[in-house]
């Protein structure tokens, strides 16, 4: 397989940390240009010092984002940061305490800012580390996380340079955008003579780096498109990620074998994604009886209290299967658990108290051995 995966599975590969996959990436990347370039309309930069596939997704989905930020006020001081980063010169170093009246001077137009607020350091030192992660930061005497304990800690970092590659550009004034379906209005932008192309890189996009994609009905573009060059869409797909195309009446998935993954995969040793296996299990068996119904567009309509009966019949018919976490957990924890998961996977989507499953959920199940069942009842 080819070296797209690694720049898939990473924000981007710097050679001064990792020579020899910056290399072997290098080396490679005639055989998927084409590829990056045609098919998904992306961008892929290459410095002497560093490589970076810009991802731009076909839709924002929810478990876009950054892992490590817990607060809107996360990304408003990322953004911060990279402005001053972008006045100092690579190699310079500066200081935690200049860094921190720059960013209260810039943010206090639009947040509230206070450093004696301990929620408030915490941002800051979020993402201080998520910057020195990616390497945009190196640290050269103090530590971050010391800021986040107590005010007044002082720390010199050094600029890397590699913050200037951090951010998107587009091809267009964005001043005017005030959310997210703006940006994929500007992305997707359906000028006439580019319209087809735009349909390509949107199909592309989705089926490279979502679980699923989903369209309501015959009419809509990306779907016919999908159906329609299914031959073409499977190669390309196939030629470049590996796996197979497997498309149902209003769904398309890239499938992988079990021995050829890479990055987050589903279902995976783990807790939350084998009770997933029962709740979708669940779920089939309670279209099968009746108990709930598809919609035209294949997908089924359940109320919030609904699932949680549903979630707490597989507790009661499995619970010792699980891992004592999960025996001991609070109900509404699984819950809030199970359907991050489910919405994160394109299982659900969530709508106030009204869940809409989609048709992937009906693709995988899990149960236990009639022995272990037998073994429940005694």
């Amino acid at each position: 397989m080819n070296e797209i995966r690694t720049l898939f599975e990473n924000f981007w590969i710097c050679k001064d940390t990792d020579k020899e996959t910056y290399y072997k990436v290098k080396r490679d990347i005639h055989n998927f240009q084409k590829f990056v370039r045609d098919q998904l309309g992306w961008k892929l930069i290459h410095t002497e010092n560093l490589l970076k596939l810009e991802k731009k997704p076909a839709h924002a989905e929810p478990f876009m984002g950054i892992g490590e930020f817990t607060e809107i006020r996360d990304y408003c001081i990322l953004c911060v940061v990279l402005m001053y980063l972008e006045d100092k010169e690579e190699q310079e170093q500066f200081l935690l305490s200049e860094l921190i009246d720059y960013v209260e001077t810039q943010l206090k137009v639009y947040l509230p800012v206070d450093w004696t607020s301990f929620s408030q350091r915490k941002s800051l030192v979020r993402v201080l580390q998520y910057m020195e992660r990616l390497q945009m930061l190196r640290v050269y005497e103090g530590k971050s996380e010391a800021f986040g304990a107590e005010e007044g800690q002082e720390v010199l970092y050094e600029n890397t340079g590699y913050s200037k590659y951090f951010a998107s550009s587009f091809p267009t004034d964005i001043s005017s955008c005030e959310s997210w379906e703006d940006f994929e209005r500007t992305d997707f932008e359906e000028v006439e003579e580019n319209r087809g192309s735009y349909r390509v890189n949107r199909v592309y996009r989705q089926l490279a780096v979502c679980p699923s994609m989903y369209w309501e009905g015959n009419e809509d573009a990306d779907g016919y498109y999908v159906k329609n060059q299914r031959q073409w869409v499977a190669r390309y797909l196939q030629e470049n990620l590996g796996g197979r195309l497997e498309i149902c009446k209003n769904t398309a998935f890239l499938t992988l074998d079990a021995s050829d993954t890479y990055g987050t995969v589903h279902p995976r040793d783990a807790m939350l994604p084998e009770l997933v296996l029962l709740v979708t299990a669940k779920i089939q068996d309670w279209l099968s009886e009746g108990r709930l119904k598809k919609q035209e567009n294949e997908c089924i309509l359940m109320k919030m209290e609904e699932f949680s009966v549903l979630l707490e019949e597989c507790r009661r018919e499995g619970e010792k299967g699980w891992s004592k976490e999960y025996r001991e957990m609070e109900e509404e924890k699984i819950l809030e658990n199970v359907l991050e998961y489910m919405k994160n996977w394109l299982m659900i989507r969530i709508k106030g108290e009204a869940i809409t499953v989609f048709p992937a959920v009906g693709r995988m199940a899990g149960i236990y051995p009639q022995d272990f069942k037998g073994g429940m009842e005694e």
